[in-house]
C-alpha cells in the first residue's frame, strides 16, 4: 500500500509540475527538463508490461487534469452542460488527448526487458514518445516542446525539427536527469567508500555520463539560438509594412443574436469594429497603417453572395468603410457554394469606383465536431441531441493571397483560420508559394478561460520559428498579437479586453530553413527508428 500511495504522489508531482510548465514562463520552463523524472522513477519500477502501461495511463490521466483543466470548463461552457460533465469527457477522452504517455511507457518497458543499456531505453523511449504524437494527432497538436518557447534561445531550433525535436530533447534531458539521480542514489545507498579503483571510477562514470550528456544537450540548443538569432539579424529585411489589429471582444453570436435580432446583432458587431478601426486609422500623423486585420468569423454571413437584402446591404457598408478608408480589410467571414458554407477569410481591397475586388480563403482544418462532423455521426438524430455540432465544408488547402497595399507593393500572404494554425504543413507549403508574411483569424472565446488562448498563441507562434515568416494574428477575444520570425511577440491584446494594435513587421526574405526543406519530417523518422531499435536484438 505505501509503494502505491508513493507511486501515485511521484506521478502526481510530475503532472503538478507539467502544469506549471505548461504556462510558457520564466522560471516554469527549467521544468521541462525535469518534471517527468518522479515519474520515470515508478515507471522503471513496473515489473510487468501491463504495470508499465497502468503508469502510463495515470500519468495520462493526472496530466490532462492538470494541465488542460480549462478545455473541461470549455466543454461546459460551449455546450451549456454542468462542469462535472465537462471534467468526465475530459477524463474519458485522455488516452485520446495524450496516447504518447502509453507509448512512451511501453517502449522503455520493452526496451528494458530486452537488456538495453541506459542510453538506448532513452532514445527508444523519446522516439516512442514523439512517434506517437505524429502518428495519433492530438486534438490541440500539443506536445512539451512548446514549453521552451519562453526561451527565446531553445525555441529557435524549432526551424529544424519544429515542436516535435524540442519535445525529443526534453525528454533526452528528463532521462540523463533520471540517470543522475538513479546513480547518486544508488551510491548513496553503498554506504561505505567503494573499494577499488575500477569500482569507484564505474560509480563516477555512472554519474558523470548523464550529467554531461545534459549539459551538452542544453549547451547545443543555446549555441545554436545565439547563431540563429544573429544570423537571422544580418539578414537584410525588406521594406517594413504596418498592420492594424482590431479585437472587439465580442463573441457568442448565437446568445447575441438571440438576444437583439440576427440584424442587430450583426450591426452591433460591425459597428464596433467600424468604430475601433477609425481609431487606428486615424493616428494623427503617425505612420499610416498598410493593411487591416479582423479576427475569424466577425462578420457571422456569407460575403458576396448575401442570403438576403440585409445581408446584402450589410456587404456594401463594410466594402464602403473599406473604400473609404483607403487600405485593405482581411476579415473573416462566411463563404458559399453549390457544396455547403465555408469559414472564410475575405481579403477586400479598395476598388476605386471599379467593381468591388475581394478574394476569399477557405479554412482548411476544422475542429472536430463544432465544426465538421465524420458521415457516420452526420445523422438528424444526432444533431437532435448535440444541436451545436458543426456544418462547415473543408477548403482545398494552403493557399497565397495576394494583397495589393496602398504604396502599390504587393504583400503576398498565408492565411491561416484557427485551427489551420496547429498544422505545421498548411505553413510551411503557403511558404513554399512564395508567402511572406502569415496572418492568422482566430476565435478562442470557446475556450472560456485558463490556458487554451495561451496554447493557441505559442502553436501559432511555432508556425513563424519553422518558416521564419512573420504573423500577424487577430483574435476576438484575445490573444491577438504580432510574431516575428524569431517568435518575439512585439504585442499583444489580451483575454477580454478590447482595442487595437498596430506594429511594422518585415516581410520575409530568403531565408532557409530544414523545416521548409523537409516539412513535418522529425516525428515519423523517428517513429522509424524507435521500431528499429525496438526491434533489434543484440546477438
Amino acid at each position: 500500500m505505501r509503494a502505491r500511495l508513493l507511486a501515485l504522489a511521484a506521478i502526481a508531482a510530475s503532472a503538478a509540475a507539467c502544469a506549471l510548465y505548461a504556462r510558457v514562463e520564466w522560471p516554469w520552463v527549467l521544468l521541462g527538463w525535469c518534471a517527468l523524472v518522479p515519474w520515470l522513477c515508478v515507471l522503471d519500477r513496473a515489473p510487468t508490461l501491463a504495470g508499465a502501461l497502468a503508469s502510463g495511463l495515470l500519468m495520462c490521466e493526472a496530466f490532462v487534469v492538470a494541465v488542460f483543466f480549462w478545455f473541461a470548463q470549455a466543454i461546459a461552457n460551449y455546450t451549456g452542460a454542468p462542469l462535472a460533465v465537462g471534467v468526465l469527457v475530459l477524463v474519458l477522452l485522455g488516452p485520446l488527448l495524450q496516447p504518447q504517455f502509453l507509448a512512451f511507457a511501453a517502449a522503455r518497458h520493452l526496451a528494458r526487458r530486452r537488456g538495453a543499456g541506459l542510453w538506448r531505453i532513452a532514445l527508444t523511449g523519446a522516439c516512442a514518445y514523439v512517434g506517437a504524437e505524429w502518428a495519433c494527432p492530438k486534438l490541440f497538436a500539443d506536445s512539451i516542446g512548446h514549453g521552451l518557447f519562453a526561451s527565446p534561445l531553445l525555441r529557435q531550433a524549432a526551424d529544424l525539427g519544429g515542436a516535435p525535436g524540442l519535445t525529443f530533447a526534453l525528454l533526452l534531458g528528463n532521462a540523463c536527469l533520471f540517470a543522475l539521480v538513479a546513480a547518486v542514489v544508488a551510491r548513496a545507498r553503498q554506504g561505505a567508500p567503494l573499494q577499488g579503483v575500477d569500482a569507484a571510477r564505474a560509480a563516477r562514470r555512472a554519474v558523470a555520463a548523464p550529467a554531461g550528456a545534459m549539459v551538452l544537450l542544453v549547451a547545443a540548443l543555446l549555441a545554436y539560438g545565439a547563431w540563429r538569432n544573429t544570423q537571422l539579424a544580418a539578414v537584410l529585411p525588406q521594406g517594413p509594412v504596418r498592420a492594424g489589429i482590431v479585437q472587439g471582444n465580442i463573441s457568442h453570436y448565437e446568445r447575441l443574436a438571440a438576444e437583439l435580432g440576427t440584424y442587430d446583432a450583426v450591426e452591433l458587431i460591425l459597428d464596433t469594429y467600424f468604430a475601433l478601426s477609425s481609431q487606428v486609422l486615424d493616428r494623427d500623423g503617425r505612420t499610416p497603417i498598410d493593411f487591416l486585420v479582423w479576427p475569424e468569423t466577425v462578420y457571422p454571413t456569407t460575403f458576396g453572395v448575401p442570403k438576403s437584402p440585409e445581408g446584402a446591404q450589410f456587404d456594401r457598408t463594410i466594402a464602403g468603410f473599406v473604400e473609404r478608408a483607403g487600405v485593405p480589410l482581411v476579415f473573416g467571414a462566411y463563404d458559399a457554394d453549390d457544396s455547403g458554407e465555408f469559414n472564410a477569410a475575405v481579403f477586400l481591397q479598395p476598388s476605386a469606383g471599379a467593381p468591388l475586388e475581394f478574394e476569399a480563403y477557405r479554412k482548411a482544418s476544422l475542429f472536430p465536431l463544432t465544426e465538421r462532423v465524420p458521415a457516420l455521426l452526420d445523422l438528424p438524430s444526432v444533431r437532435h441531441w448535440l444541436p451545436w455540432l458543426g456544418t462547415w465544408k473543408a477548403g482545398a488547402g494552403p493557399r497565397v493571397v495576394p494583397l495589393r497595399l496602398p504604396d502599390g507593393r504587393t504583400l503576398r500572404i498565408a492565411p491561416l483560420i484557427c485551427y489551420d494554425a496547429v498544422d505545421p504543413g498548411l505553413a510551411i507549403a503557403a511558404a513554399r508559394q512564395g508567402a511572406e508574411l502569415i496572418v492568422t483569424l482566430s476565435n478562442d472565446a470557446w475556450f472560456a478561460a485558463g490556458g487554451g488562448p495561451r496554447l493557441h498563441l505559442v502553436v501559432s507562434a511555432f508556425r513563424s520559428i519553422e518558416t521564419r515568416r512573420p504573423q500577424v494574428r487577430a483574435t476576438n477575444t484575445g490573444i491577438s498579437a504580432v510574431i516575428t520570425p524569431t517568435g518575439e511577440v512585439l504585442g499583444t491584446i489580451d483575454v477580454d479586453q478590447r482595442g487595437t494594435l498596430v506594429e511594422s513587421v518585415a516581410p520575409a526574405g530568403d531565408v532557409w530553413t530544414l523545416m521548409l526543406a523537409w516539412g513535418d519530417w522529425f516525428g515519423p523518422t523517428v517513429l522509424v527508428i524507435g521500431a528499429v531499435m525496438l526491434a533489434w536484438r543484440r546477438g
